[in-house]
């Protein structure tokens, strides 16, 4: 059984916990806010994971300009969106979930984080489908 737990903080005490936990469709990242009182939080497929690394640094190279949101389907589907003003932020909406916001200074440890949580992950996925033969 594969579990892994990373806290991202930033020198304002921001804080977004990655997780990662296995589930019969693969592995699940959970993204949770452990600095807000509410603290919001999503469950991505391994995609979901991929789209958010992407838009990310997508985000990130199109800054002080918007871009398109993205959106995943599927049990876990999420829409991502930049907002620009007044401080960049990503909004990370779940149906029946509370939006996650992750602000611009998390973004490069946590693109950085997602990169080895989808390798880790997508490994469990190939494992698992060979031992399943």
């Amino acid at each position: 059984m594969y579990a892994r737990i990373r806290d991202i903080e930033d020198d304002k005490g921001r804080c977004i916990r990655v997780s990662v936990a296995p589930h019969p469709a693969g592995v699940l990242v959970g993204l949770e806010r452990r600095d807000q009182p509410h603290k919001p939080s999503i469950l991505l497929s391994l995609y979901g994971a991929e789209i958010l690394a992407g838009f990310l640094m997508s985000a990130r190279l199109s800054l002080p300009n918007p871009m398109p949101d993205e959106a995943t389907e599927g049990p876990f589907s999420a829409r991502f969106h930049l907002v620009c003003q007044p401080e960049a932020r990503i909004v990370v909406e779940q149906e029946d979930s509370f939006p996650l916001s992750i602000d611009a200074p998390l973004w490069d440890r946590l693109f950085a984080e997602l990169c080895l949580v989808n390798a880790h992950g997508r490994e469990r996925v190939r494992r698992a489908d060979i031992s399943v033969h």
